[in-house]
């Protein structure tokens, strides 16, 4: 289960990266109630995570050329200086309060920016960190770490804002993103191959990228099924405050502790998500099928979990909500990872991103606007049960043949 661990390169960037991401998932759980008190809207809270992922949409593909032809290990550096740059900024606006919610919208993008250019690079890496046979492997802890982050973040969150106040929040997120860049220095990884004769165009280079996807049925099929997925099922991160200070106001505490635990409760789920995918080591039988199988399940318990308003049933439905979101994950990003050449592993790698992490903000935009006219419930109750029809669909329709051969 912890097979990749082994390998003293991941081993150093696992454990920096859990402390880096456990600062991001904190200053999520501020920057959420931060919102919220300057603007009291659901519509908002869904902006400022479109905001957040502009970047990703924009500027991604880009960076996965980028990964390709550069330093992986510079261009991840720069990165996590320019997300501590933000973090920093905001922790300044919030201490001297001359904070706007378009200061966090602006910071927000910035942000995304830098996650644009390091997150191809990161995920590319993570290749040359272990032998091929713990790849998957790799990819399951790497998603242990992201998830465990959820649990240990919000926690933390709340008794850092409760004690020290919220900008605490964002300047202890900055800290955390040196982590990264010390656990960088200290790696072993060879500098990319010098390319012989002159260098294409950077826009040819992302064409072929673009052209080796559209050409594998695979391929298309995987982010077809990532964006659908993000996009409806996504929202449910962004309304999690909208449902713990009114949908479950009746079951006691503070609105921040309800939130805290619906956040722990769902990346609790995701760890153990990525740790079973993780246990399974490589590729194992039908793996496909079970994606679909996935994916169809987890739109019943989002649709489920928009109707409950009993707070021990929705913990549980939040909890298994994580671990089907991350069992997809896990499963089709390891199938990705595994079937990509290496000399086009940052371009597919940030198509593949593009995918998942593009979905996730436009659904929140659009649901965000919805929930504002119905309700954040009666809105995950339609996504939920629109996953399941359209996995059904795309299963009935033969269209999803080749994944069910894997």
């Amino acid at each position: 289960m912890a097979g990749a661990l082994t390998h003293r390169d991941f081993r150093l960037i696992w454990f920096a990266a859990l402390g880096s991401t456990i600062g991001t998932w904190m200053q999520k759980f501020a920057q959420s109630w931060l919102v919220l008190e300057l603007t009291d809207s659901n519509f908002y809270l869904g902006l400022d995570d479109f905001v957040s992922q502009l970047p990703i949409l924009l500027f991604m593909l880009i960076g996965g050329v980028i990964a390709d032809r550069a330093d992986r290990r510079r261009l991840l550096t720069v990165s996590q200086c320019i997300q501590a740059f933000s973090a920093f900024a905001l922790a300044a606006l919030v201490f001297w309060n001359q904070i706007t919610i378009w200061h966090v919208l602006t910071l927000s993008f910035i942000s995304g920016v830098g996650q644009a250019f390091g997150g191809p690079a990161y995920q590319s890496l993570l290749p040359s960190l272990v032998p091929r046979r713990d790849l998957p492997n790799a990819i399951a802890l790497n998603s242990t770490q992201f998830n465990l982050s959820r649990i240990l973040g919000p926690m933390g969150g709340t008794a850092v804002l409760v004690s020290l106040g919220m900008a605490a929040c964002f300047f202890l997120n900055g800290i955390s993103f040196f982590l990264v860049i010390v656990a960088l220095m200290f790696i072993k990884v060879e500098p990319p191959t010098p390319h012989a004769g002159a260098r294409p165009h950077i826009f040819t280079d992302l064409k072929q990228g673009l052209s080796y996807v559209r050409h594998h049925r695979l391929m298309v099929t995987l982010m077809a099924l990532v964006l659908v997925s993000t996009f409806l099922a996504m929202p449910i991160q962004t309304f999690l405050p909208t449902f713990a200070r009114t949908v479950l106001a009746d079951a006691g505490g503070t609105p921040e502790t309800r939130l805290s635990i619906l956040m722990a409760c769902q990346g609790l789920g995701a760890v153990t998500g990525a740790l079973l995918i993780g246990a399974l080591s490589g590729r194992f039988q039908h793996m496909g099928r079970m994606l679909l199988a996935v994916q169809f399940l987890m739109g019943i318990v989002i649709a489920a979990f928009g109707w409950s308003t009993t707070p021990l049933v929705s913990y549980v439905l939040i909890f298994l909500g994580g671990i089907s979101f991350m069992a997809l994950f896990s499963m089709s990003f390891s199938i990705v990872q595994l079937a990509v050449p290496e000399a086009l592993r940052g371009r597919v790698v940030a198509i593949y991103m593009v995918a998942l992490r593009g979905g996730g903000p436009i659904g929140a935009l659009v649901s965000g606007h919805f929930a504002d006219i119905y309700s954040a419930p009666t809105v995950m109750i339609f996504n939920g049960l629109l996953l399941s029809l359209l996995t059904a669909a795309f299963v009935a329709s033969g269209k999803g043949s080749s994944l069910k051969t894997m």
